[in-house]
């Protein structure tokens, strides 16, 4: 079977997935969770993967999401997790949360250039197009799989490949069935 444009065996492959930005998003439209190992799947597509790195925020003291953060550890994610912040206090005195990897992926991305010749970016978060800029003016590929619903069109315009996540074989997880 013939390799898709722009995928050769002998590329080496980093995956930075943000995996709030897909979550919600997958939730918001779609009412689904998504498939991280589906994605990793595809996002190598049969080249050498160096590193696939998945990025979590967690409230303090919320152990929920440890069984996804082992999840992604078991299917091939580095993980990395960020504790949220309160970033101020709203209305009735309820914190207002803050927590956001983009500075964190952005940077593991320079860190990672000279190993990699392709650079698959889950996120359709509009702020990533300068450094994917400089990615590519280095001859690094730029691929994104996000949701078209929510990714900024200049993200989409930037990069050598877009793929909207639904697309993906197995994109996203079973339904759970109802407990009699």
């Amino acid at each position: 079977m013939a390799e898709p444009l722009g995928h050769y065996q002998e590329q080496r492959v980093g995956v930075f997935v943000d995996t709030q930005n897909l979550y919600h998003s997958a939730r918001d439209y779609y009412e689904r969770n998504v498939n991280f190992e589906s994605l990793l799947r595809f996002a190598v597509g049969g080249r050498r993967l160096v590193r696939a790195t998945a990025y979590v925020v967690e409230k303090e003291g919320d152990t929920s999401a440890w069984p996804f953060i082992y999840k992604l550890s078991t299917i091939g994610y580095k993980v990395r997790r960020m504790y949220l912040t309160v970033k101020e206090t709203g209305e009735g005195g309820r914190p207002i949360y803050s927590g956001n990897w983009d500075m964190g992926i952005a940077a593991d991305m320079v860190r990672l250039m000279p190993y990699l010749d392709v650079v698959v970016l889950g996120s359709g978060d509009g702020d990533f197009v300068e450094i994917l800029d400089v990615l590519m003016e280095r001859g690094i590929r730029v691929e994104v799989i996000a949701f078209r619903e929510t990714t900024a069109q200049r993200l989409i315009d930037a990069v050598d490949r877009f793929t909207h996540l639904p697309e993906i074989p197995g994109a996203f997880m079973e339904p759970r069935s109802p407990e009699r």
